[in-house]
């Protein structure tokens, strides 16, 4: 499987000072639907390499039901680049809101730590087409601007 959505109402455990959920939180949540998404695919243990740009566009607030959808975007050799978007909203509306979105790159390791190849993805539909050239497009850039690789 390629995607996963976690879904689930934001407690108030997770509330800072300003009586918002954490973007730490928030964080925490990419990484761990990231994870579950990378996990699944690989069918072996994954860490975190890198976590894209991420910009909160609205705050999540106690009681929002909270969607985190991880899409697996774009495979090299050994990564794995997960497409995650944030979304939350007010249960009795149905209206839910685009809070934050990145890109988590994702490796599978051997039980000594060590990066190892995964399965090659290729994206099917139109949407996945898209996320996967829009994906390499910022990878290639990134890459770009680093002296030396």
């Amino acid at each position: 499987m390629s995607s996963i959505t976690l879904r689930f109402l934001a407690e108030p455990s997770t509330i800072n000072f300003g009586g918002k959920v954490h973007g730490g939180t928030v964080m925490k949540w990419i990484d761990e639907a990231g994870y579950a998404c990378a996990t699944r695919w690989a069918k072996r243990y994954c860490v975190t390499v890198s976590v894209g740009s991420i910009r909160f566009q609205r705050p999540i607030m106690i009681g929002d039901l909270v969607e985190v959808q991880a899409r697996l975007a774009y495979t090299g050799s050994t990564s794995m680049n997960i497409a995650v978007e944030v979304r939350a909203g007010d249960m009795k509306t149905g209206e839910m809101e685009v809070i934050t979105e990145c890109v988590v790159v994702f490796v599978a390791v051997d039980p000594n730590g060590k990066t190892i190849p995964v399965e090659a993805w290729l994206p099917e539909t139109p949407g996945d087409i898209a996320l996967a050239q829009h994906v390499r497009t910022h990878l290639n850039a990134a890459r770009a601007a680093l002296p030396g690789v």
